[in-house]
């Protein structure tokens, strides 16, 4: 089925149909056990943090901390 088709279809379902869906869709992703692909230079910097943080020179922030700072900064 070509694309465009299918957007027109999905276009016509209601909301709970859409909602539906894309659980469906996010359930094939899962069990499909493929890897999703990671860039170059995301796999190098995800490696530079672990490195830091096994080292113990990572700062690290408590999820309240972040939470606070990101709504004092976004006010």
């Amino acid at each position: 089925m070509q694309t465009e088709k299918i957007k027109q279809e999905i276009k016509q379902l209601d909301l709970s149909e859409k909602i539906l869906l894309v659980e469906d869709i996010w359930d094939s992703i899962a069990s499909s056990n493929a890897e999703i692909p990671m860039p170059k230079w995301q796999k190098k910097e995800l490696d530079s943090r672990y490195k830091e943080y096994k080292e113990g020179n990572a700062e690290l922030h408590d999820s309240q901390s972040v939470y606070d700072g990101l709504r004092e900064k976004h006010k």
